[in-house]
């Protein structure tokens, strides 16, 4: 491979030195530099004189005008169809048509980009209406009509919408779309799953309505998508995000924002430029090297715009008219050899070749050849093995410098955008002291390790990366986290999970054995726990029962909760997980839990109680206080742990999308449970059999102080550990000897003998939610005067 790459090398070098020799054999006999002046034009030349040019972003050139207060009696516009209005009351200031409320994006020659209008109409999960609104437009009696870069799109789940393309139309266009479920529903693709959009001949005017076939009831489609929308846009600016867009409580500001109506615009409608050249001092093509084009019949209702010609810019509507362009300037306006064979002339340019060389000096003609040369062409030939030979000697040199220097330099490269420099700041202590440091290891070690990353290797995935089974040459098994792609934030967790993890020392906290930063994507590795989440454990039951008995239910939950006490209390720095959950509790060889996955983890400063973030977590154990305030404390991992608990003597999953609604999130569902006392009702069989009343009942007491909405009021970890411990020691009497519910004996009157802790493969559980927006009910201003609701 590396002779090849020589060889072509050298090719190289010998094509560029005879080419080198070859142009040294002419000479110009003269240079001929083409040089003419040019106008580079700013937004004041397109303003008409004297008047104000931009409103805030937006810049305004003539015929449109800014109604000024300050120039009262001049007229910036070119009639009153092009006045505008500057609204300086926000920051920064927005445009719009006339005195209306159609915000204006963008002017170009030919267009307006506008806010759009949605019609919308959201749904309570009953199948009532709380929000209806329809959009209507109405240009007539102005020159804008609607583009055909429009096109009529709803979004939703259960819609269908009408567009009304005239006020007396009695046939509208429209479509409809519908889901079984969030799982069908593609993204950036709209035809009819989801999203539908239909091609519409409006010109003037358009009404938009929306409707539903079942008020978003059918298939529970209004869990994730409570409202459906319809309106016209312009098509490209325009792509559907699937499910994230029908669960978008700001779907109908952004795209008002983002997708906008394209309007087209003529100077006078229904005059040609034959009719409107007649009367020469109002002709708006009259000044010099502008131009009249009638716009057509048909889409529009016909009329004229100016422009400047071909090889001119400028503004053809203001004096003293369109200038020359300099084409020569630019190289993407012209297609000459060089800048130097370029000559500009009115309108155009020409390129020409220097002496000693013919053609037509154009890139995609003949170019520029040189004319026969008068050397001999034995001196050509030794010229070119001379260069030749020289690079050969030098190329085995030069490639293994700068093979090395890259290599280097890549390592570098990379270490510096993966935090290394970040990861060494952390490693030393406020006062000075350098604390243990993290091993490094190589990218090759850990490539090695998990045969190149291969996909057998890998044993679980999350919101934060992959993890791949790895054997290090010293035959330790190890678990490797492969980050995803990070920006700069992501850089900052992944090093913030490394400074956590170095200074935690617990038997029930997964322990870090390094990291690897010298490669595109930043890697940790650490010790393997074989045995699988706690979550695999739970909820794969054996004929309806767990094998997962209350004993070792009760020490998992007090090693877990040990664990947590020691990060919010005894580490040298309080750390608050922020996402514990099943998933992130891991079983070793022994059952011994060990608390996993601190990229969502804060550092709290000991003088802080409570610090404020951004809400990360997991639906269905995330504390609602944490979730309303912003407020993260450490009583948040309590309402976690909480829900922990209850999944555990109850094995149902936070969140169970079966059953009524009401019994669908488990902390209220258990709380509500405690508090009618049908707690034995809702609790595991096998912990039925085998825990005592009093057991249970005070279990149950536990999580329901855990899962409080009030945080002050929940127990620290440190009071959890104690209780849990308290509970693991209370004296097991058969439960047939305590009173229970007729419909509760059923649930224990198997005989079957479970195993406890059974053996499994190791697999990963990735589970992921979705908030659920609240909606209000509000009310849409339209841009210009519509008609009522049909």
């Amino acid at each position: 491979m590396k002779t090849k790459i020589q060889l072509l090398l050298v090719l190289l070098v010998c094509a560029w030195g005879i080419e080198a020799l070859e142009s040294a054999t002419f000479r110009y006999n003269t240079t001929i530099e083409a040089s003419t002046n040019h106008t580079i034009m700013d937004v004041g030349d397109f303003a008409k004189p004297g008047c104000q040019s931009q409103c805030g972003n937006l810049k305004v050139p003539y015929p449109f005008g800014i109604i000024s207060e300050g120039h009262k009696g001049l007229a910036c516009f070119i009639h009153s169809g092009f006045d505008i209005t500057c609204n300086t009351s926000t920051n920064p200031p927005k445009a719009f048509i006339k005195d209306g409320n159609m915000e204006i994006f963008d002017i170009s020659d030919k267009e307006l980009h506008v806010a759009n209008f949605l019609a919308e109409k959201c749904y309570y999960r009953s199948g009532s209406t709380y929000r209806w609104i329809y959009a209507s437009v109405d240009l007539n009696g102005t020159t804008y009509t609607f583009s055909d870069a429009n096109v009529f799109i709803v979004v939703g789940c259960d819609e269908f919408a009408h567009i009304y393309q005239a006020k007396n139309d009695l046939l509208p266009k429209g479509c409809s779309t519908t889901c079984h479920n969030g799982e069908e529903v593609p993204e950036h693709e709209c035809s009819g799953t989801g999203c539908c959009q239909v091609s519409v001949n409006v010109l003037k005017y358009f009404d938009a309505y929306l409707f539903s076939y079942n008020n978003h009831t059918a298939n529970n489609v209004s869990s994730f998508d409570p409202c459906g929308y319809a309106f016209l846009g312009e098509k490209n600016s325009f792509s559907f995000n699937g499910l994230s867009d029908l669960s978008d409580g700001a779907f109908r500001n952004r795209t008002r924002n983002s997708v906008p109506i394209v309007l087209d615009w003529v100077i006078e409608e229904n005059r040609t430029c034959a009719q409107a050249a007649q009367d020469s001092d109002s002709f708006a093509c009259r000044y010099a090297n502008s131009s009249c084009i009638d716009i057509k019949q048909g889409r529009t209702s016909g009329g004229h715009r100016c422009s400047c010609k071909q090889g001119y810019e400028g503004n053809p509507y203001l004096s003293p008219g369109c200038k020359d362009t300099n084409e020569c300037a630019d190289p993407t306006k012209n297609d000459c050899v060089s800048e130097k064979n370029c000559i500009n002339i009115p309108g155009y340019y020409n390129c020409y070749c220097p002496c000693g060389y013919e053609g037509d000096g154009r890139k995609n003609g003949r170019g520029c050849i040189a004319e026969r040369s008068k050397f001999p062409m034995t001196m050509f030939i030794l010229g070119t093995m001379l260069v030749c030979i020289s690079f050969i000697v030098g190329t085995n040199w030069l490639y293994c410098i700068i093979k090395k220097r890259k290599h280097t330099q890549s390592r570098e490269k990379f270490f510096h955008q993966n935090g290394g420099l970040l990861l060494k700041q952390q490693s030393t202590s406020k006062d000075g002291n350098v604390v243990e440091p993290t091993k490094l290891f190589t990218d090759e070690e850990l490539k090695k390790a998990t045969n190149n990353y291969a996909s057998d290797r890998i044993i679980g995935q999350g919101g934060y990366g992959i993890v791949f089974k790895g054997i290090l040459p010293d035959q330790r098994v190890v678990a490797i986290k492969k980050s995803k792609v990070m920006d700069r934030s992501q850089i900052e967790q992944f090093i913030n999970e490394v400074v956590i993890l170095t200074q935690v020392n617990h038997r029930n906290v997964v322990k870090l054995l390094g990291c690897c930063l010298e490669c595109e994507v930043p890697l940790l590795v650490y010790e393997f726990v074989s045995n699988g989440t706690l979550f695999d454990h739970v909820h794969n039951t054996h004929e309806g029962m767990s094998q997962l008995s209350l004993e070792n239910r009760l020490r998992i939950a007090a090693e877990t909760s040990g664990a947590l006490a020691y990060l919010h209390s005894a580490a040298s720095i309080p750390i608050i997980h922020r996402d514990v959950k099943l998933a992130n509790i891991l079983l070793d060889d022994n059952h011994i839990a060990k608390v996993s996955d601190f990229g969502a983890s804060r550092l709290v400063s000991l003088d802080q109680t409570q610090v404020t973030t951004l809400v990360q977590g997991t639906l269905g154990y995330l504390d609602p206080e944490y979730f309303h305030t912003g407020q993260l404390t450490d009583k948040s991992d309590v309402y976690s742990f909480g829900v922990v608990l209850a999944e555990l003597l109850t094995g149902r999953k936070p969140i169970c999308i079966e059953g009524s609604p009401k019994d669908r999130n488990l902390a209220t569902y258990f709380i509500t449970s405690v508090k009618e006392n049908r707690i034995f009702q809702i609790l595991e069989p096998r912990a039925l059999k085998e825990g005592t009343l009093e057991q249970l009942e005070t279990a149950a007491q536990l999580v329901k102080r855990c899962l409080s909405l009030n945080g002050e009021e929940r127990p620290t970890m440190k009071e959890v550990t104690m209780e849990l411990e308290s509970l693991r020691k209370f004296s097991k009497y058969p439960w047939a000897n305590h009173h229970r519910h007729e419909e509760t004996a059923s649930l224990i009157s198997s005989d079957n003998e479970l195993s406890d802790l059974y053996d499994i493969q190791l697999s990963s559980f990735n589970y992921i939610g979705q908030d659920l927006e609240q909606y209000s009910s509000g009310t849409a201003s339209l841009l210009l005067p519509s008609s009522s609701p049909r």
